[in-house]
């Protein structure tokens, strides 16, 4: 006869196993999150001795050693990218200067000034394309939104421009004409200044009683406009540009996180997000006065370091806050990312063996006006493209950011031809006969010029316009790519010598008008095999020997992506290909957090690298190779894919005969 169990002891495991049910049932904790960005950080530059901060992610965590940014490899079409997951042919971000369709101005009807060829860092710029595209000219949720919205703590904190794209979709003008950022915590270039968003006075107070200026320091370092030591001061053709990195200005970007943004966020029982931009090294390696019209040391050279250092300085900072706080940090994974890699900039030089361009925007001589100092001969002028299109298409060339003072255009034409030529500006222009309309609508092309590539657009939409301007970039000895709107594009010989832009995720559900065509440039390697050396043709007010990006080699492409802390595996290097598209995704995935989408051009979550995950199968390379256009030349692809998402390797143009690689 079996014995019965005491009332006692059933009634105990009774309710022990009640308990452990409802313990199994409750959701874990939710984590937190940091997203450290170094603007410009090539993977090349992170070593244990200068960069000891990001070494320690990349050895302890996760080392994404496959990693991609988006093209073009610009700040805010990255930034677009890392804060919604999406291509930018969704979020419409296509580079940092581009063409709205509008004269784009603030929504006042007292408003003087505006532009039709606007560069996106800038707050007041983000809230005007906003107030055109619906409130959100991303067309997508941010996840630092999304993070809001399911009840994080959330604040984005850095450099101007890509800091507030991260919570874009809250940003807009009040009705009395200042910037409203809907309660989220921005902290940027602005902060404290006439025109940045307004701090809340509990934010403000904080700031004081950390003994911290409540307005964000500048990039000057404390030095004069004109000093190699101001790391804003870029120099001239004749003048080299700064010698120290941007210390001032990020130190006080640190002390905010980690005197006042992480101990608020560590006091509350709410999870949190939060993102850190540092301007660095990318600031330093753009103005960097070590290489005045020499390509060597190029961005290799000092100051570049003293910007690599001064990033990983920030980030020690953060690291360090989150060591003195363990409960925190147990709790909290770290992200570390760059929007895209460098090159150093040649605006002669478009290949390793010294052979310069021999376009006439480089053989013209310039008259000067303003600051400008006289450039060494064969140096390509700031516009060239615009330049050689006119010369070569006969059309008039007009500067979009000056007006016109008299005539029929409503632009100021530029003069091309004798002793006295000019260029654009800024480098964007406006090609026709006249320009009438102030949104440029009546222009034949218009030119977004932004550095490593640039777009063109054709407001008319014609395809022979489009067919000739093939033609015309086919030719042309420092085009080292061309991508063209899939609907000029019924079959591959209708764009010979290009590309479908919807090959590089350009075509998608944006509202923001797309280029026509988009161009980027030759790079090439001073060293063989060696990144760190390349060279970059670049559409810039910048000298030769100094720093951009924007292309499309793989030392622009490749971008240092790291990650540590509870969600992924330790001492892992994760060789499957991978990018910003897919932070985003991934992070939101660790959170619980959902983020709708209006189109279809995401990242994936990048499941192999969390704990418990498994290794996907390997993705080999891929190439795409357009049919020939003019001389034969032909753009070349190369690029891989990972369940469904294309990461893109590098592009150039080729010969009849292709290499099985670019070089």
């Amino acid at each position: 006869m079996r014995q019965r169990k005491p009332l006692l002891t059933v009634a105990v495991c009774f309710v022990a196993g009640l308990l452990a049910a409802s313990a199994f049932a409750q959701p874990k904790p939710k984590h937190n999150v940091i997203i450290f960005v170094a603007d410009g950080l090539r993977r090349g530059s992170v070593n244990a001795q200068d960069t000891p901060a990001l070494m320690k992610v990349r050895t302890s965590g996760v080392d994404f050693e496959n990693s991609h940014s988006v093209f073009p490899t610009f700040t805010t079409a990255n930034a677009s990218a890392i804060a919604t997951g999406h291509g930018l042919g969704d979020t419409g971000d296509y580079s940092n200067t581009l063409y709205p369709g509008v004269w784009l101005a603030k929504p006042d009807p007292s408003a003087v000034s505006g532009t039709i060829t606007p560069f996106l860092e800038s707050d007041d710029v983000l809230a005007n394309m906003n107030a055109v595209f619906k409130g959100n000219y991303l067309g997508e949720r941010t996840l630092l939104t999304a993070a809001h919205q399911a009840g994080f703590n959330v604040a984005s904190i850095g450099k101007l421009g890509p800091t507030a794209i991260q919570q874009n979709d809250r940003i807009a003008w009040d009705q009395t004409g200042f910037l409203n950022s809907d309660g989220a915590t921005i902290i940027d270039d602005s902060t404290g200044h006439a025109g940045g968003f307004v701090l809340s006075e509990e934010m403000m107070d904080a700031l004081h009683d950390a003994g911290l200026p409540q307005e964000a320091p500048t990039r000057s370092n404390g030095f004069a406009e004109g000093s190699q030591w101001n790391n804003g001061f870029a120099g001239d053709a004749q003048t080299s540009g700064t010698l120290d990195a941007n210390r001032i200005q990020q130190q006080w970007f640190a002390d905010v996180t980690t005197k006042v943004l992480l101990p608020k966020f560590a006091s509350e029982s709410k999870p949190f997000v939060l993102l850190f931009w540092s301007r660095d090294p990318d600031g330093s390696q753009h103005n960097q006065g070590d290489s005045l019209q020499n390509l060597k040391p190029g961005i290799n050279g000092q100051t570049s370091e003293r910007g690599v250092r001064n990033a990983d300085h920030c980030l020690q900072q953060l690291l360090a806050w989150l060591d003195a706080h363990p409960a925190v940090k147990a709790s909290t994974d770290v992200l570390v990312t760059s929007d895209h890699g460098f090159a150093t900039i040649s605006r002669r030089e478009i290949a390793v063996d010294g052979t310069q361009t021999a376009e006439v925007s480089a053989l013209m001589t310039y008259g000067l006006s303003g600051k400008a100092k006289p450039e060494p001969e064969g140096t390509l002028p700031p516009g060239f493209l615009a330049v050689d299109l006119a010369i070569r298409e006969h059309m008039r060339l007009f500067d979009p950011a000056v007006r016109a003072t008299g005539g029929a255009s409503a632009y100021a034409e530029v003069t091309l031809g004798g002793d006295q030529s000019q260029y654009p500006s800024t480098g964007s222009a406006l090609l026709g006969e006249t320009v009438k309309q102030v949104d440029g609508s009546d222009a034949k092309l218009i030119v977004a010029a932004n550095g490593g590539s640039d777009l063109i657009y054709i407001p008319s939409q014609s395809a022979e316009l489009v067919r000739s301007t093939l033609d015309v970039l086919a030719q042309l000895d420092y085009v080292g790519g061309i991508f063209v709107d899939d609907k000029f594009c019924a079959s591959p010989s209708a764009c010979p010598g290009a590309l479908p832009m919807s090959a590089i995720g350009l075509e998608g559900a944006s509202s923001v008008p797309r280029p026509a065509i988009v161009v980027s440039f030759k790079d090439f390697h001073q060293t063989a095999g060696d990144l760190q050396s390349a060279a970059q043709v670049a559409d810039t007010t910048l000298q030769e020997g100094q720093g951009n990006h924007g292309g499309f080699g793989r030392e622009e492409t490749w971008n240092n992506m790291a990650a540590m802390g509870p969600d992924f595996k330790s001492g892992f290097v994760d060789g499957s290909p991978m990018g910003n598209i897919d932070i985003a995704p991934t992070l939101a995935h660790i959170l619980g957090i959902e983020m709708p989408s209006a189109g279809t051009l995401k990242g994936r979550v990048v499941t192999e690298a969390l704990a418990g995950g498994t290794r996907p199968e390997s993705s080999a390379q891929k190439s795409l190779l357009s049919a020939p256009g003019a001389g034969g030349v032909r753009t070349m692809l190369e690029y891989q894919e990972q369940n469904g998402v294309r990461y893109l390797d590098d592009a150039c143009l080729v010969g009849k005969e292709a290499p099985r690689h670019c070089p």
